[in-house]
């Protein structure tokens, strides 16, 4: 069992203020909800406003569903956010190729960040179960 903080409540609720585009639910592993506020306003501001008091619940389970480990999701956030249109997010998280072309294409002409949001947390997961087994082979 995952027991590690994988995600904080601090950057969920600094997202939760742009909520109603979706961004911390993007944050906490759900895209399908997310997608839904972004295209709704947060559920008329109605649904936005009730996850102020759900933001705690969302971390636990982000934490519990995510694998913790040497890359950090807050990060992969942060740089998908303010850099990711420069493919420095996966930079970070060794994928080179696709970094170079996102460097080169705008994001993949922004389609690629729109994945990237539906997608961050598992590739972060991937990258972080990739490189403990990795450390645990050569242990």
């Amino acid at each position: 069992m995952n027991t590690l903080n994988t995600h904080s409540k601090l950057i969920g609720y600094i997202l939760w203020i742009f909520g109603f585009m979706g961004a911390h639910r993007f944050y906490y592993g759900r895209p399908v909800s997310g997608t839904i506020y972004f295209f709704t306003l947060g559920l008329f501001f109605i649904g936005w406003i009730i996850d102020l008091f759900l933001i705690p619940s969302m971390d636990r389970s982000a934490d519990l569903r995510f694998t913790p480990g040497a890359k950090d999701y807050n990060i992969a956030w942060v740089l998908l956010t303010f850099v990711g249109i420069f493919g420095v997010h996966r930079f970070y998280l060794g994928k080179w190729l696709t970094g170079l072309i996102y460097l080169l294409t705008g994001g993949l002409f922004l389609v690629g960040i729109i994945y990237d949001y539906w997608t961050l947390n598992a590739q972060v997961s991937e990258v972080n179960s990739r490189l403990q087994e990795m450390n645990g082979a050569v242990s």
